[in-house]
């Protein structure tokens, strides 16, 4: 598997789909590829699969984030928090070869391929955030965002016995019961969803999930006015059922950045590509071809 070398030492593995090495493509001028960091937080990339086919039209280069997957286990956890990891994307880039690239971040990845964007705005050719959850501004999903797309789920069958496990792990009361939770984050609840859900658990690595989202990685106000310098467009990706974030708050994270689009995948959750691949890597795929902004 190929890998490289973080600048504190740690090994960190990534993992191609599509035809061919990306980097040897790239460098015959055949076609960029698409570096994607994957959510969880601190899931190995393994569950984004080829993101719905995606890699019949990109290059994909999947990341396994420091400590998960096929990636080290670096000696300092405190390098988890997601300020710290934005130099293991500096450093995949410089590896691959490339001047600019096009970076696509799900979910809690989405977060770190913010920060990266305001680090190094001129490295950035495009960006798609998939339902991600604008944490990096200061603007987490609420238990409302979440219970009112819940709601609309009211006629599922499972929603009887899945509705007040929500409830009670929005407000506090004990530890979730995933089981039931995991419907919510799907569009389609089938034998394929429940597959997905179950492998979070031996995918994520939760010591390092619960410290990616340290408060004190994040400086909202310096942020904002980092991204106004971000050249590059932008892609914000939402699920109509997803509840983080709901559509309405991907709206808000497009605002941030000077040039973006919002978009919403209609009949989807938080895993879009699961939900409807056509659709997905139709979208992602003309957002990525779009001629190149000229400024």
């Amino acid at each position: 598997m190929p890998h490289l070398t973080a600048p504190d030492g740690t090994r960190l593995t990534y993992h191609l789909r599509g035809e061919g090495d990306p980097l040897a493509h790239h460098l015959r001028g055949e076609g960029d590829p698409l570096v994607v960091l994957p959510g969880g937080p601190m899931r190995a990339s393994r569950y984004l699969g080829d993101l719905g086919g995606l890699a019949a039209h990109r290059r994909l280069v999947l990341l396994d984030l420091r400590g998960t997957g096929d990636s080290e286990v670096p000696a300092d956890p405190a390098s988890y928090r997601c300020d710290r990891q934005v130099e293991d994307v500096e450093a995949l880039r410089i590896h691959l070869g490339l001047e600019r690239m096009d970076l696509l971040g799900h979910s809690a990845g989405g977060s770190l391929a913010t920060l990266y964007a305001a680090r190094y705005p001129e490295r950035v050719a495009r960006l798609a955030l998939v339902t991600v959850i604008p944490w990096a501004i200061g603007e987490p999903a609420t238990p409302e965002d979440r219970l009112e797309a819940a709601r609309s789920r009211a006629g599922e069958p499972w929603f009887a016995t899945a509705f007040p496990a929500l409830e009670a792990w929005l407000s506090g009361e004990g530890e979730p019961d995933w089981d039931l939770l995991g419907a919510f984050f799907y569009g389609r609840w089938d034998d394929g969803a429940r597959a997905h859900d179950a492998a979070a658990e031996w995918e994520t690595n939760d010591e390092a999930g619960d410290r990616f989202h340290d408060p004190a990685a994040f400086d909202p106000p310096a942020l904002r006015g980092a991204l106004e310098r971000l050249t590059a467009p932008v892609l914000v990706l939402a699920g109509e059922l997803d509840g983080g974030p709901t559509p309405a708050l991907a709206r808000r994270l497009a605002a941030v950045f000077p040039h973006a689009e919002s978009v919403v995948q209609p009949g989807a959750g938080h895993y879009p590509w699961l939900d409807d691949p056509e659709w997905f890597t139709a979208r992602i795929a003309a957002f990525l071809d779009a001629p190149a902004r000229r400024d």
